[in-house]
């Protein structure tokens, strides 16, 4: 008798550098294709997983039949689709959220659950979709998946509790059509200490071991600063930001954003204060969440520099046999766009789990999220997690409904 397993098949939308289909791709799912309409980050992806597999594809514009044509799938044929739009943060709320050219994106990806409906879906996007347009974005989003018949399963999550040596707080969304429930996985280790610096998960262990020489071929190249940029870094202390610094030393760029709520009287909670420009990092915590601007921003722990482009790479859990194509600030969009590989490896062998579990104890809710560790909640957060628990229905109670 054959006992092997079916491989579970997926395909990728904003597919990015390929952070995510790396993870699924380690916990052992097939990327039939992936999209993306960035070239370098598709020729990163197709550098890395082999050629032609990202295509590059407006998914604003694209018809969904026609790729799932191409790819020769029927619907519901696919086991997984991963990846997330971006939020734009632009809406109108109620019943016309659907027909606002604006949230393109969003009715795409759904489009595309409907088009290709396969049995799972993993959307990642960042915190502020839970806030946005006073909830609307997401609780029309998932309206709309459990129309197609999914269950959803929501939650805010802290990537140093997966091992990731970040702080980085992302939202993650998991969809089943076929009523099975999703749990997510038990941290490995629960965030704690002011703003969650406490962790197991260190900056050290990153790139501790690229001190001390720079290896061109993988993207650490230690940039050697002079000038008032070298004296600006010299002066900062571990956690001291461009706020720290005397005036003398602070960027003037710095200043106008720190005193143009002084001139024109606009309060600063709506100017969301000054930014804190460079940043020395920790060795002994998580570091900071990495995106673009990390290797302009992030100091070097013990060194007086900033960040490498493979040690922000490192931090976001990327291999050093995975390598990016296109120019700095390409490779640094890529990375710090990406979901970080060892904490989607760990999403996917959970799902299949979950899959393989066919225990029904307890009947799938319509809706589960969890969207914050702290004990209260902002009014715009309680207004979605009004919204979301207005759906929060149980699976056989919505068939007894609908017969």
């Amino acid at each position: 008798m054959n006992t092997q397993k079916k491989q579970w098949r997926a395909i990728s939308l904003f597919a990015g550098a390929g952070g995510c289909s790396l993870g699924f791709k380690n916990a052992g799912i097939k990327i039939l294709a992936a999209f993306e309409n960035a070239d370098a980050a598709i020729a990163t992806y197709n550098m890395n997983f082999g050629a032609n597999i990202c295509q590059n594809v407006d998914l604003e514009s694209c018809d969904f039949l026609q790729l799932r044509n191409e790819l020769r799938l029927q619907r519901g044929e696919i086991d997984l689709i991963i990846g997330g739009p971006p939020c734009q943060g632009f809406t109108t709320a109620g019943n016309r959220f659907w027909d606002d050219p604006r949230n393109k994106l969003v009715q795409n990806y759904v489009q595309a659950l409907e088009v290709f409906y396969p049995r799972w879906f993993m959307m990642e996007n960042v915190e502020g979709i839970l806030t946005t347009a006073s909830g609307t974005y997401v609780v029309e989003c998932i309206k709309k998946m459990i129309s197609f018949g999914y269950t959803i399963s929501l939650k805010k999550i802290y990537m140093q509790e997966y091992a990731v040596p970040q702080r980085r707080k992302r939202v993650i969304i998991v969809g089943n059509r076929e009523g099975k429930n999703f749990e997510f996985p038990e941290p490995i280790e629960r965030a704690s200490g002011a703003i969650y610096k406490d962790s197991s998960f260190t900056l050290r262990d990153a790139i501790g071991d690229l001190e001390t020489h720079d290896i061109p071929k993988i993207d650490h190249i230690r940039k050697v600063e002079s000038g008032i940029q070298l004296e600006r870094i010299s002066a900062l202390k571990i956690g001291q930001t461009m706020k720290d610094l005397p005036e003398h030393l602070q960027h003037d760029s710095f200043k106008r954003r720190a005193s143009r709520r002084v001139c024109d009287g606009t309060p600063s909670e709506k100017r969301g204060g000054a930014p804190s420009g460079l940043k020395r990092l920790s060795y002994n915590e998580p570091s900071l969440t990495i995106t673009s601007a990390a290797p302009s921003e992030f100091v070097h722990p013990t060194q007086n520099r900033t960040l490498t482009i493979r040690e922000c790479a490192r931090v976001q859990t990327f291999p050093d046999s995975f390598l990016f194509c296109g120019t700095d600030a390409q490779k640094m969009l890529q990375i710090g766009n990406a979901i970080p590989p060892v904490f989607a490896e760990q999403m996917a062998k959970q799902i299949i789990m979950c899959d393989e579990n066919t225990s029904d104890e307890e009947p799938p809710s319509l809706t589960k999220f969890d969207v914050t560790k702290a004990s209260a909640k902002s009014p715009a957060l309680q207004k979605t997690c009004k919204m979301l628990s207005s759906l929060q229905i149980h699976k056989y109670e919505q068939m007894r409904m609908e017969v």
